[in-house]
């Protein structure tokens, strides 16, 4: 490795603030790897707990490691170079775990191209027992693990809270032999074990899931009972981040509404709020470093004792913005102490754009209550707008995007009146994104929607919208989407797919050299007596989900 990128590490480690420096010795030395760069890792406050969890347990050593920048990847693949640690810089060869932190399923695609800059085999069936056992945990392992499940020894299935502590003093024991330790590691709550399972196919579909002899037939997905033993805050800070000068602390985990497309009212059952005592402490800590506050939840406005925890942040002479506020949960307390905090823009999402689709996808709002939304943060002087939608969801026509295009221009008119008088600008950002089929929502078996009708329904909304003053509109490449589909939905046989992709460096070419049928696995409509890639996994309540997907499609309320 040149002295350059050894010289950039350093840097990254001196431009840290927080991070831990334990003694190099422990009888379990393990990697923590982001895969993918290092300024979204250190963005991300999943990463940041996990790390912070391993090193304080006794014994226990965690360094960092990462997806390398361009120039530091193109110099590794030029002189056939490993992969090292950032904070002791050994080759992830040589630790006794590599865990892997995994948030979005599009980061499945560089797990491969990480364990061949390591040296290490890509699929768990060819490593010897020399090498370091492999674990992944993170939100997109608890959804789906089945997409890379070959590549890995072990998975979280849930949150690392309540797993690690307990998974960590197993490996410190050790076992005779790494099956031993395997089957042993089986037998822990939240806990799977990919080689002990054996799938049969028909088809596209997975026909069962056998597990082998000392293996539970299920999964049980686990969840923190007590987050307030420990707060989910920025552990390291640095500037080379998303949120460079802010201190994020996370006010509560899931969300209540249970919107029937988003996995987070799901899988991070039941809600579950932290106590007002220790968000204070945290966030005036924050403020007393000079710090930014970041408020981070599914829902910042449903927090109870919002608007206090923010007069205190205010009171104590510090800032702070949010993540995400409820349309219908704001009020003036609220949008008068984001003012004083600077923030300029505000984020709502309708995500449906006609109340045909709003009560489908069970949102819980009308248009009038979207209105006097921004008519409210318009009347207070902020004039700009980003409004989530999504298109492609199911039943959507071409009657429910004119009824979208409405909508956003009578809230155009309404900035541009406010921007008028006050002689200030004001913007509308529209971020629309294709639906997403996601495990463990009540439209987990419906399909995603043809590529090309997408692209047909974008153009539509570009020509109605895009030439606007003051409005913006930005879509996700529903190419991409399409891959993150089938990421969500797809079973073991993606595995080969990903190591031939880093292989060709061409994922297009790795479907068509393997002839896989990815259409329908992404535009399939599942039935809902098929067995789902990831129906192994216990704690999705199949029943209540099957109810809200005939429910939606029937048109009746939502069950309590």
């Amino acid at each position: 490795m040149s002295w350059k990128i050894i010289e950039k590490r350093r840097s990254t480690l001196a431009g840290e603030s927080g991070a831990l420096h334990k003694n190099r010795g422990g009888r379990l030395s393990c990697c923590l790897v982001y895969p993918n760069r290092y300024h979204a890792a250190m963005s991300n406050l999943g990463f940041q707990a996990v790390y912070a969890m391993m090193n304080a347990c006794p014994e226990v050593v965690c360094d960092r490691a990462f997806l390398p920048d361009r120039d530091e990847l193109d110099e590794l693949e030029r002189t056939g170079g490993t992969l090292l640690s950032l904070e002791s810089q050994r080759p992830l060869s040589s630790f006794d775990l590599i865990a892997f932190s995994v948030s979005f399923e599009s980061d499945y695609l560089n797990l491969p191209t990480i364990f061949r800059l390591s040296g290490i085999p890509p699929l768990a069936a060819d490593r010897s027992p020399l090498q370091p056992l492999v674990l992944a945990g993170g939100a997109a392992l608890f959804l789906n693990p089945e997409p890379i499940a070959p590549l890995l020894d072990l998975v979280c299935v849930g949150e690392a809270e309540p797993i690690l502590p307990g998974l960590l003093e197993l490996l410190k024991q050790g076992a005779h032999s790494r099956g031993d330790l395997l089957l042993a590691a089986a037998t822990l709550p939240g806990v799977y074990v990919p080689s002990l399972y054996e799938p049969l196919y028909d088809g596209t579909r997975l026909v069962s899931l056998n597990p082998l002899p000392g293996a539970p037939a299920r999964v049980r997905r686990v969840w923190d009972p007590d987050i307030d033993s420990r707060p989910s805050v920025t552990e390291i800070h640095t500037d080379a981040t998303e949120f460079s000068g802010m201190h994020l602390v996370e006010l509560s985990r899931g969300c209540p509404r249970g919107c029937r497309f988003c996995a987070a009212g799901f899988i991070y059952l039941p809600y579950r709020s932290r106590s007002p005592e220790l968000i204070r402490r945290e966030v005036l800590k924050g403020v007393a470093e000079g710090r930014k506050i970041g408020l981070v939840a599914a829902a910042v406005s449903d927090y109870a004792g919002i608007g206090e925890l923010c007069q205190d942040i205010l009171a104590a002479g510090g800032k702070f913005s949010v993540s995400s506020f409820r349309i219908d949960h704001l009020d003036a307390a609220m949008i008068e102490a984001l003012k004083a905090s600077g923030q300029k823009t505000v984020s709502l999402a309708p995500e449906g754009g006609s109340q045909r689709l709003r009560d489908l996808i069970r949102k819980g709002i009308d248009e009038e209550q979207i209105l006097a939304a921004c008519d409210m943060l318009i009347g207070h002087d902020i004039l700009n707008l980003k409004l989530y939608f999504i298109i492609g969801l199911p039943t959507e026509t071409m009657a429910d995007l004119d009824e979208l295009i409405g909508l956003v221009t009578r809230i155009r008119e309404r900035v541009l009146a406010a921007a008028r008088a006050n002689k200030r600008l004001g913007e509308i950002q529209l971020s629309v994104n294709p639906f997403i089929p996601k495990p463990f929502t009540p439209f987990q078996w419906c399909g995603m929607e043809d590529i090309k009708s997408l692209e047909k329904k974008w153009k539509f909304l570009q020509k109605a919208l895009g030439r606007l003053s003051n409005v913006k509109l930005q879509m996700e490449s529903p190419r991409e989407a399409y891959q993150q589909a089938l990421f969500s939905r797809g079973d073991r046989r993606l595995a080969p797919l990903l190591i031939a992709a880093d292989r060709d460096g061409s994922w297009k070419g790795a479907v068509r050299e393997q002839r896989f049928d990815s259409d329908s696995f992404v535009y399939r409509d599942i039935p809902l007596d098929e067995l789902l890639p990831w129906g192994f996994i216990e704690g999705g309540d199949t029943d209540r989900l099957a109810r809200e997907y005939r429910r939606a499609f029937e048109g009746l309320s939502p069950s309590p």
